[in-house]
């Protein structure tokens, strides 16, 4: 903690970029899940969603990121009635594999590549203020969102 979060860019559902480094000025939480329509992550966008507005009084930014393309998390955003940003980190080499989040995985004795749950909260100077690694979604956003009035 302490690091500036690498300012990788990301695509935004409209084909658009979005950097972490675009969020200088204000915190922000950049929450990484694996995948866009599957339950844990489907919870967890709508708990952000349900306290976005309480994240904005906050001056905190939200953006949630996975693998997703852009097309699919337009579908995910409509669908699910979200009202947080959402990018794409598809790029090999990408944010989530700087961060060493994007890793063997191990599901019913398989292994595979995929995401690890993980936030961040970023302070205003972009700084990883704190990690949550291995995330469990019940509560996760409350838990974030006190965590961020406190910078």
């Amino acid at each position: 903690m302490g690091d500036l979060m690498p300012d990788i860019a990301l695509e935004t559902p409209d084909g658009a970029t979005i950097r972490p480094s675009d969020f200088k000025g204000r915190p922000a939480v950049i929450w990484f899940y694996p995948k866009d329509n599957t339950p844990g992550c489907t919870t967890e966008a709508k708990d952000f969603t349900a306290l976005a507005d309480d994240f904005a009084k906050a001056g905190v930014a939200l953006l949630g990121v996975s693998k997703d393309p852009p097309a699919k998390h337009q579908a995910f955003i409509a669908k699910q009635s979200l009202a947080v940003p959402l990018a794409t980190d598809a790029a090999e080499g990408g944010l989530s594999d700087a961060l060493g989040i994007w890793t063997e995985k191990q599901l019913y004795g398989k292994k595979f590549i995929g995401m690890v749950r993980t936030t961040y909260l970023l302070d205003a100077e972009g700084r990883i203020a704190r990690i949550w690694d291995k995330v469990k979604v019940k509560g996760h956003a409350n838990e974030v969102l006190d965590a961020a009035r406190s910078l």
